[in-house]
């Protein structure tokens, strides 16, 4: 029953510690598109693909103690911090949640900008396009972040590295 929240828990035992909701969306959804196990529903949003389904595990993962979430002020905006608790650790020794050793790439994330994981995560969502297609579609539905054809070619170079990692 909780197995899809045991999985998020593990991630972020793996990953230490995760710096903005839409960055652990971001990093859900490419671990997902790397075939690992995760299988929460994501859908195209303001900031690439979104998953209620995950918004809502981390909601209650927080509710049951598993999960801290801390609110940190930066002035002009807000920031969410996530950790597993130790409370969040023993769950997982009851819970099998192994979905593979996620480190290397988690890693390779979590120093990425959550700016950058929505473009690589947009072409992931537009795999199944062309290049070319692609570069319309983020110059078209994500006009307002002014991505250069620069970072495009890095988010698919980094997408190939991420790759190998796995």
């Amino acid at each position: 029953m909780l197995q899809e929240h045991a999985k998020v828990l593990y991630l972020l035992e793996q990953a230490g510690e995760v710096v903005g909701r839409k960055k652990l969306q971001k990093i859900v959804y490419i671990t997902q598109k790397l075939q690992y196990d995760f299988n929460q529903k994501f859908q195209f949003h303001f900031y690439g693909p979104y998953s209620e389904e995950l918004t809502l595990e981390v909601e209650e993962l927080c509710q049951f103690g598993f999960l801290q979430e801390i609110l940190e002020d930066k002035g002009n905006y807000n920031v969410y911090r996530y950790r597993i608790t130790d409370k969040g650790k023993e769950f997982l020794h009851h819970v099998k949640a192994d979905v593979g050793n996620l480190s290397p790439v988690l890693h390779k994330m979590n120093q990425s900008s959550a700016r950058f994981l929505e473009l690589v995560s947009t072409v992931l969502f537009f795999e199944k396009l062309s290049k070319a297609e692609v570069r319309e579609k983020i110059q078209t539905l994500k006009a307002k972040s002014n991505y250069s054809d620069e970072e495009i070619d890095e988010a698919y170079t980094w997408i190939t590295e991420l790759q190998a990692l796995v």
